[in-house]
C-alpha cells in the first residue's frame, strides 16, 4: 500500500485503483532536489551516475507516497519542528490543563453496577454500526518474542495469539448485532494497519488459520509505509549506501490510511456509526467496549479515549482538556514527560493524587471509539494528517548535530 495513492487490498485479493497526489508537480531531477526548496545535494555527492539514478528514482517514489505534500512538505515541517526543538519551544504552552468530560466505569459504577449494566445495554444496541481497525506495525522483540505481536500467545491455557482473541471477540460481537437485526449476513469490517516489519507475516497468520473465522470479504489489510530518516536541522536526509534510509513514522498514520482507503466514508454509506481502534497486545482493549460505547452514545462524544486509573507519575500519557490563552479547547493525550510542566503552575501544583488516590487525569491506553460520521469530515478536511513531533538525540551543545538519524513521527491519540 503506497501512501499517497488509494489501493483497496483484500487478504484474498488486490484491487489497485491509483491516483497522482494533488501535489505532484512532475518528476524530481538530480537538480531539483539538489536547490530549493528540497536542499538534499550532499545525497549526490561522490555518486555515479548510476547512483544518482537510483538515489532519484527513490526519492521520487518517496514524494508520492508521502501525504502532506509529499517530500517537500514533509522537509518542511521537518524544519519547522526541528527548529522548535532546537530552541526549547513547548507546543503545548499557554494551555490550561482541564479535567476531561467522561465516565468513570470503575468503583460505585463499574463492573457489577446497575450504572455499568445500562451503559453496557445501550452499547450492545450499538454492535451492528461497529467498525474496527486493528494497529499491528510492530515486532515483539522488546517483549522477548521472535515474530509479530498479534502472534504472540495471550492465554497460556488455550494458547490463543492476540490475533485470534480479537477476531474470536469480534465474531461474538457480530453473532449479537446478527441476532438483533435479524440480518443472518452481517459482518462487522476490520482494517489492519502492518508495516514493512508485520505485512508479509501478518498476511501469513491470516491464511493459515483461515482468518481466524473472520471473512475474507471484511477485512482491509493497509500497509504504512516508512519516512525518510534525517541528519540535521536542516532536514538533510540519510545516505545509507546507495539508497535513502527509511524509518518508521508512527501509529498516527493510520488515520491516513483509513482516509486513502477511503473506508470511512464507506461505513458510514454503510450506516457504521462507530469506529474502535486498538492496538495489538492489549487483550482486555475488548472488556467494556459495550459500556464504553453506552457513554460514547450518553455523552455524544465524537472521539472517546478508553482509561484507565492513573498514579500520579506513571509513565502513562494523561488525557486532558487543554484550554488556550484564546478561547481555544481541545481534549487530548499528554505524554507523561510533559505532564508536570503542564501542571505545576496550576492550583493543582503537579501530578498529584486526588481523593481516589490516583490522577484525576486518566491514563490512555489507546483504545479509541470515533463517531464515524464526524471523523469522516474530519478526514476530508485534513487527509487523515495527524500533527508530527520530532524527538532529536543531540550530539552537541549548539544542537545542530544528532548522535543518530532522526524522523518525524505521529501518534494515533493525536487525532
Amino acid at each position: 500500500q503506497m501512501r499517497g495513492t488509494r489501493r483497496l487490498v483484500r487478504v484474498s485479493e488486490g484491487v489497485v485503483l491509483q491516483t497522482r497526489p494533488r501535489w505532484f508537480s512532475g518528476k524530481l531531477t538530480v537538480d531539483s532536489l539538489s536547490a530549493e526548496p528540497f536542499n538534499q545535494a550532499h545525497l549526490f555527492e561522490g555518486a555515479t551516475e548510476k547512483e544518482k539514478a537510483a538515489i532519484s528514482n527513490q526519492l521520487n517514489e518517496i514524494n508520492l507516497r508521502l501525504a502532506g505534500g509529499g517530500l517537500k512538505g514533509y522537509l518542511e515541517r521537518a524544519r519547522r519542528l526541528l527548529a522548535h526543538a532546537r530552541d526549547d519551544i513547548n507546543p503545548l504552552e499557554g494551555y490550561t490543563p482541564r479535567l476531561p468530560a467522561g465516565e468513570r466505569l470503575a468503583g460505585d459504577s463499574g463492573p457489577g453496577t446497575a450504572a455499568f449494566a445500562e451503559f453496557e445495554r445501550l452499547g450492545m444496541g450499538q454492535l451492528s454500526k461497529c467498525s474496527f481497525c486493528l494497529v499491528a506495525g510492530g515486532l515483539g522483540e522488546r517483549l522477548g518474542f521472535p515474530g509479530i505481536k498479534i502472534g504472540i500467545t495471550a492465554e497460556v491455557t488455550t494458547g490463543m495469539t492476540f490475533m485470534e482473541r480479537y477476531a474470536r471477540y469480534i465474531l461474538a460481537f457480530q453473532a449479537h448485532a446478527r441476532k438483533l437485526t435479524g440480518e443472518v449476513d452481517l459482518e462487522l469490517p476490520l482494517a489492519i494497519m502492518t508495516s514493512g516489519d508485520t505485512h508479509e507475516k501478518t498476511v501469513k497468520l491470516l491464511f493459515e488459520n483461515q482468518n481466524f473465522g473472520l471473512s475474507s470479504a471484511q477485512i482491509t489489510i493497509m500497509f504504512q509505509e516508512n519516512v525518510p530518516a534525517l541528519m540535521d536541522v536542516a532536514a538533510r536526509i540519510c545516505r545509507k549506501g546507495n539508497a535513502v534510509e527509511m524509518k518508521p513514522h508512527g501509529h498516527g498514520d493510520v488515520h491516513a490510511l483509513l482516509h486513502q482507503h477511503g473506508l470511512p466514508k464507506k461505513w458510514e454509506a454503510d450506516g457504521r456509526q462507530w469506529l474502535v481502534i486498538f492496538q495489538d497486545t492489549n487483550p482486555l482493549a475488548f472488556r467494556s467496549l459495550c459500556a464504553v460505547l453506552g457513554a460514547s452514545v450518553v455523552n455524544g462524544f465524537v472521539m472517546n479515549s478508553v482509561c484507565i486509573q492513573r498514579v500520579p507519575g506513571e509513565a502513562v500519557g494523561a488525557i486532558a482538556k487543554l484550554e488556550g490563552s484564546t478561547g481555544s479547547d481541545m481534549t487530548i493525550n499528554v505524554e507523561y514527560n510533559q505532564l508536570e510542566a503542564v501542571l505545576k503552575d496550576t492550583p493543582v501544583g503537579g501530578d498529584k493524587a486526588d481523593e481516589t488516590g490516583f490522577s484525576p487525569f486518566p491514563g490512555n491506553t489507546n483504545t479509541l471509539v470515533f463517531g464515524i460520521p464526524c471523523m469522516v469530515r474530519c478526514l476530508e478536511a485534513t487527509g487523515g494528517i495527524i500533527p508530527e513531533f520530532v524527538n532529536p538525540k543531540w550530539a552537541n551543545a549548539d544542537r545542530n548535530k544528532f548522535k543518530s538519524a532522526t524522523r518525524l513521527e505521529c501518534m494515533i491519540q493525536d487525532f
